[in-house]
């Protein structure tokens, strides 16, 4: 069986046992990683409904590709860059393809009377009532402005000279 998967903005048509090279997915060697984004299935001939299935894959590597050499110029304008670039590759081993496992489902706790947050919210108000209260600001009067309005403003000293 095979599945075309999209992982990093890229395609890849996969079957159980395949090495692929892809954009860098988190995890260590050995770690085993869910492609979930699986775009078409088949088997032999035949096309399967994709709905459901995932891909799982083991981690091999975290490395990195080949550098690329990015060179740009503007000819007859003394415009010369040379930059390097190499992408961080995961090696993956694809283990299967097949249904998605279904989650245990999650056991819920048993419900909380309705009673308790109400009691809860009142014990919180008297705390809140007892908090100190801050002083008020002292409010700005005009007799601040008064009191600036008849300074006078300083004169300012003129810098000595300098004789050459």
């Amino acid at each position: 069986m095979f599945a075309i998967v999209r992982t990093g903005g890229k395609q890849y048509r996969v079957a159980a046992g395949d090495k692929i090279a892809v954009e860098k997915i988190d995890g260590e060697a050995g770690d085993t990683v869910s492609l979930g984004d699986v775009l078409l299935a088949g088997d032999g001939g035949e096309v399967k409904d994709a709905k459901g299935l995932t891909v799982s894959a083991e981690i091999i590597a975290q490395t990195r590709g080949e550098k690329v050499i990015v060179f740009k110029k503007r000819r007859r304008h003394n415009y010369r860059r040379r930059n390097g670039h190499r992408q961080s590759l995961t090696l993956l081993r694809i283990l299967a393809v097949g249904e998605a496992k279904k989650a245990a489902p999650k056991k819920e706790a048993a419900p909380k009377a309705k009673a308790a947050p109400a009691t809860e919210a009142k014990a919180a108000a008297p705390a809140k009532e007892a908090a100190p209260k801050k002083a008020a600001a002292p409010k700005k009067d005009a007799a601040p402005k008064a009191e600036t309005a008849e300074k006078k403003p300083a004169a300012k000293k003129a810098a000595p000279k300098k004789d050459a």
